[in-house]
């Protein structure tokens, strides 16, 4: 029950007020995390074995996941906010590092700037967020950084505060993809698969909840900031399931399905849920991984093929991968029994005891999410194979070492939901109690509340099912071509054109004012640089007259300045 935490040398003093230590713990938060990125990550691994076999560069490859992992894993173990920032910034290394794996393409290198570039914009605001509690607190550990919110009688007088706490969601904005830190993360499906899996699946993206459920003592004296994410988080699930039903890339379409998870997580650490955003990781690592590397199996019997419009009937010929996409996007939708349905109805429940408003956008956003999964599934899987006959004769199911852990991840997204059952005790919820104290109070609503959420997110999730059945099974239809795309559905298709806008705001202003300094600043700072070095080498020429190597004017002027010196000691 207690958590063991290890010291091994002071990093920082800084005078007598603040001393950071490389401090790390392990409680039950903490170790839930490590079996997510190191059960996951294995599995990946495992995946990735055969997926990168013939890549000329696979040794590098590993060597940036493995130090991915480690960095991931410092992070969830800091017992400080300085020693996770140090693991935070980490994986963004290394995600810098695995998007752009294939450099040679120039659109993976600008995938992976991107990336990198609006990170840091986040953790620019984590850093201000730690300057500031350790301003007022003058420490930033965990424990006694609860200790000291836990004195204080009245929070609101400490305006700071809500400072701090926006400053730290703003880092976990950028980690995890939400608005407006999200372009980001469609982008970085410019990676090898399993990447997309690791990073953006399971762990990377998950940082931000764990920040949040780590400082959650915090967030819960700053209800304005709480409201603030769970509005976020619930915009940015409908907003980003949107996007994705009209995408044509596979893996695109499941980049903007994690963002819109990512948001539902995000409605419940708002709500102060803490203990139920955790389930939604857990069973999202499970499906969403599975739903990532059975697209990597696809594009590797497909050649490459990333645009579901040319795929179609695979399951024919890829029985196992079929199987368990299917499986991970029946949990994905929140059809019972599968995990996504229990992690996804106790988010609604909460929603709906908390903030009805908040829940009818998400649950339209879980509408939605139904219809683009099993668009996904359909578009990929049945009817018939629309490539070309040459690549129809290569299609193959995947090597053992990718499907075994795709069946794997596929059992764990049907059974996952047994971690905290609707009713009754939740062994999740017991678990992390000690840890989050209203874990036990948060699983707990009414009967009628909860068999009513239950009941309509399984209506939605089937309505879902049936709309997508019916566009892409009965009709048969096929996304057009991108030109053919008009009204809303073009404006969906480009993202709702946000990424032009950031263009337009913040990319050509900082070109301009580039450009402004380099015509206008610039010159002017050379000519007064160049001047005074100018001025320097003409006053240099009659004093260096002067030492003209007399001794005799040497000693004269020695003479003057003793003499000098005591004049002034002795008449003043």
């Amino acid at each position: 029950q207690q958590p063991f935490t290890v010291h091994l040398f002071n990093w920082f003093v800084m005078s007598d007020e603040i001393t950071i230590g490389m401090n790390f713990i392990l409680d039950q938060l903490s170790l839930l995390w490590l079996l997510i990125v190191t059960g996951v990550g294995a599995l990946i691994h495992l995946y990735s074995i055969g997926y990168m076999k013939d890549d000329e560069k696979s040794g590098l490859f590993f060597s940036y996941l493995n130090l991915f992992i480690f960095f991931m894993a410092l992070l969830v173990t800091g017992d400080n906010l300085l020693v996770m920032f140090m693991g935070w910034e980490g994986v963004g290394l290394c995600s810098y590092l695995l998007i752009g794996f294939w450099n040679k393409n120039q659109e993976y290198n600008d995938a992976a700037k991107k990336a990198f570039i609006m990170n840091r914009i986040g953790d620019f605001g984590f850093v201000i967020g730690i300057f500031t509690l350790a301003y007022l607190f003058g420490t930033v550990d965990f424990s006694a950084l609860q200790s000291s919110i836990s004195l204080i009688s009245d929070p609101s007088s400490i305006p700071l505060l809500g400072v701090a706490a926006f400053c730290l969601f703003a880092g976990a904005m950028g980690k995890s993809a939400q608005i407006p830190l999200y372009t980001w993360l469609p982008d970085a499906m410019a990676g090898p698969t399993p990447v997309s899996a690791l990073i953006h699946a399971a762990t990377m993206v998950t940082a931000g909840i764990f920040m949040i459920t780590r400082m959650h003592f915090l967030f819960d004296v700053t209800p304005g900031i709480q409201l603030m994410i769970a509005i976020i988080g619930a915009i940015t699930s409908l907003f980003a399931a949107s996007i994705g039903l009209v995408q044509t890339d596979i893996k695109k379409t499941l980049a903007y399905s994690t963002i819109s998870q990512l948001g539902l997580m995000f409605l419940a650490l708002g709500l102060g849920a803490y203990s139920v955003a955790i389930f939604h990781v857990i069973t999202h690592a499970f499906f969403k991984a599975c739903l990532f590397l059975g697209a990597g199996s696809v594009m590797h019997s497909t050649g490459g093929e990333q645009d579901m419009r040319r795929m179609g009937g695979l399951k024919g010929v890829m029985g196992i991968t079929y199987i368990t996409f299917l499986l991970s996007a029946l949990s994905m939708a929140g059809i019972p029994p599968f995990a996504g349905f229990f992690s996804k109805d106790e988010i609604l429940a909460v929603a709906m005891a908390n903030n009805p408003y908040l829940w009818a956008i998400v649950t339209f956003a879980s509408l939605l999410t139904a219809v683009y999964i099993f668009r996904v599934l359909f578009l990929t899987f049945f009817r018939e194979f629309r490539g070309s006959e040459e690549e129809k004769k290569h299609l193959h199911e995947s090597p053992f070492m990718m499907t075994l852990p795709l069946i794997i991840l596929a059992i764990l997204a049907l059974i996952g939901g047994v971690l905290s059952l609707p009713f009754g005790r939740s062994w999740l919820n017991d678990y992390l109690s000690p840890v989050l104290p209203q874990a036990v109070e948060n699983h707990s609503h009414s009967a009628w509340l909860q068999f009513g959420v239950m009941g309509i997110s399984v209506l939605i999730a089937l309505a879902g099912l049936g709309i997508a059945y019916y566009k892409y099974i009965r009709k048969s239809e096929v996304p057009v071509t991108d030109d053919k795309k008009t009204g809303f559905v073009k404006v969906l298709y480009h993202k709702y054109y946000i990424d032009e806008i950031y263009d337009k705001l913040f990319v050509k202003s900082l070109y301009a004012l580039d450009l402004f300094f380099r015509r206008y600043i610039e010159p002017v700072i050379h000519k007064v640089v160049i001047g005074i070095g100018h001025i320097v080498k003409v006053l240099s020429v009659p004093a260096s007259r002067i030492q003209n190597g007399s001794i005799g004017f040497y000693l004269f002027v020695f003479v003057v300045g003793f003499c000098t010196i005591l004049c002034y000691i002795f008449f003043t």
